[in-house]
């Protein structure tokens, strides 16, 4: 049985593939044309391929539950994401404005403050933020970039708008899964890159690497950069060796560094220390120095906020950048672009309803049952209110919580996630049903039949600020997986599709 995009429904979303059944947009016409020419069987050998290439390549991600951590495979996707380069263009340029502006930002809180002295952000958001650090006040960031490494999550709305859900500026990740997207769709699909002009990622190692070497405080020097992880148990532990051996440099962990007299950085070797003079960190700012920060912690080094503070080493992302990666703080970007740049918004925010304000407050708790609910802080998908999908009992909770702490409280509305056509299970035996449940390769693919539905995705592309502006092309697309399911996440059940960027234009 081939695919027939005539039998395709989208269900009135926005289809990223398709404009109307049967009648593939124009980026996608060479891949749908070629996926309705493939049979049933053949389908079923390409996804068997994929799952085998994730499995030889290592390709996890962590889930945490009471009983501990289990390691999963990568759930993949193997029908891709388009994008048209033109529109693609328009986003990269949004997503360089946002970045200067939250850049711009956080370098004033924590200097002047003049955006709350002229009253565009309230003093009351900051007062409570759990993510301001003061430990740095007052420190002279180079070229006022806080986050160097930025992931903005951008979804479309039935209407075909882009629009940026929320920014992470603490420690982003997912990118080292949209680099090996691209490598297991082009094991799958080889012929599908020869004639057509999708934009490469393959650069994105070096563009980081470029980026932070450029931090060095020693120019001139060759740079000794460095990942900093918190270990084998962290649920990015994938990417953060990957990120390092595709740069080239060392994956070290606290323990593995120092701080001199002189408040540099050293580096343990079996040949005495190294200097460092530029650490990527993967660890959270709490637990980076324990003369700074937590006392308890065994994951950081202590005394690496002072030689920060005294320009011996450079941190991406920088410690505090999190004060702007909140999700009320997100409400006033728009105004911050409008304040620090003189400029609209290229990308618009979703609409957003802040509980600490009175009159949002009461439209919220009249409407749980119509919203998204978000905690300010949280990740991953984790302590929202899905409203249209969630129990009385789930929304009556959430009133509470809402009334008890209107400030880590704000909502959107639930908008109609565009989709794409995603590869779904639709017989299988019961011998493979345990392999494809742990998302490994069945064996025998003629046993397993597939047929194509619309699932609901967002995109997380990457942004690098340092001595230039880098955009990842395209990013990380996570796909939720489940029919229905708006959350998208991999730890609640989410996968991922490669993201093409194509260039139609002759």
């Amino acid at each position: 049985m081939t695919i027939d995009w005539r039998h395709y429904q989208s269900a009135g979303f926005y289809d990223e593939l398709l404009d109307t059944p049967g009648q593939p947009r124009r980026a996608a016409q060479v891949l749908c044309d070629y996926l309705a020419s493939l049979s049933d069987d053949e389908l079923s050998e390409r996804k068997t391929a994929a799952e085998l290439a994730i499995q030889v390549m290592g390709i996890t991600f962590t889930v945490y539950s009471e009983g501990g951590s289990i390691d999963r495979a990568w759930p993949f996707d193997i029908i891709p994401r388009i994008i048209p380069k033109r529109e693609w263009d328009r986003t990269e340029a949004g997503l360089k404005q946002r970045v200067h502006a939250l850049n711009r930002f956080i370098d004033d809180i924590y200097h002047e403050q003049r955006i709350i002295k002229d009253k565009v952000f309230p003093a009351e958001v900051l007062a409570q933020s759990v993510n301001f650090r003061p430990q740095c006040v007052g420190i002279e960031a180079p070229r006022g970039i806080w986050a160097h490494i930025c992931g903005s999550d951008l979804v479309r709305d039935k209407d075909g708008t882009i629009y940026v859900l929320e920014d992470n500026l603490r420690i982003p990740s997912g990118v080292s899964y949209m680099l090996e997207n691209r490598v297991v769709t082009k094991r799958v699909f080889p012929e599908l890159f020869e004639n057509q002009r999708i934009l490469p990622v393959d650069d994105y190692p070096s563009q980081l690497y470029d980026m932070l070497a450029s931090l060095s405080p020693r120019p001139g020097h060759d740079p000794q950069v460095v990942v900093l992880t918190p270990g084998i148990y962290n649920s990015a532990y994938f990417e953060h060796s990957y990120l390092a051996q595709q740069m080239g440099v060392e994956l070290v962990e606290g323990s593995d560094l120092e701080v001199g007299d002189d408040d540099c950085v050293y580096m343990r070797t079996i040949e005495g220390r190294e200097r460092v003079d530029v650490i990527y960190r993967r660890v959270d700012d709490l637990f980076l120095d324990p003369e700074a920060f937590r006392p308890d912690s065994a994951l950081g080094v202590p005394g690496l906020l002072r030689a920060w503070r005294k320009g011996k080493v450079a941190l991406a992302n920088a410690p505090g950048a999190g004060v702007a990666d909140d999700k009320v703080v997100y409400a006033f970007v728009p105004a911050m672009i409008k304040y620090y740049l003189g400029e609209d918004p290229i990308i618009p925010n979703v609409p957003s309803y802040l509980c600490m304000r009175d009159k949002d407050r009461e439209y919220v708790l009249q409407n749980l049952d119509k919203l998204v609910v978000k905690p300010a802080n949280e990740s991953g998908g984790y302590g929202m209110l899905v409203g249209p999908h969630a129990k009385a009992e789930e929304r009556r909770r959430f009133a509470t919580l809402i009334q008890e702490q209107p400030r880590n409280y704000m909502a959107q509305p639930t908008l109609t996630l565009s989709t794409a056509p995603t590869l779904c299970v639709q017989t299988v035996e019961p011998r493979h049903l345990e392999l494809l449940r742990f998302h490994t390769a069945a064996r025998h693919a003629s046993q397993v039949s597939y047929h194509v539905e619309p699932r609901h995705l967002d995109l997380r592309p990457f942004i690098l600020s340092g001595a230039d502006t880098y955009v990842t092309t395209g990013g990380l697309t996570r796909v939720a997986l489940k029919r229905g399911s708006l959350v998208v996440n991999s730890s609640q059940g989410g996968g991922s599709k490669d993201t093409w960027i194509v260039d139609t234009e002759e």
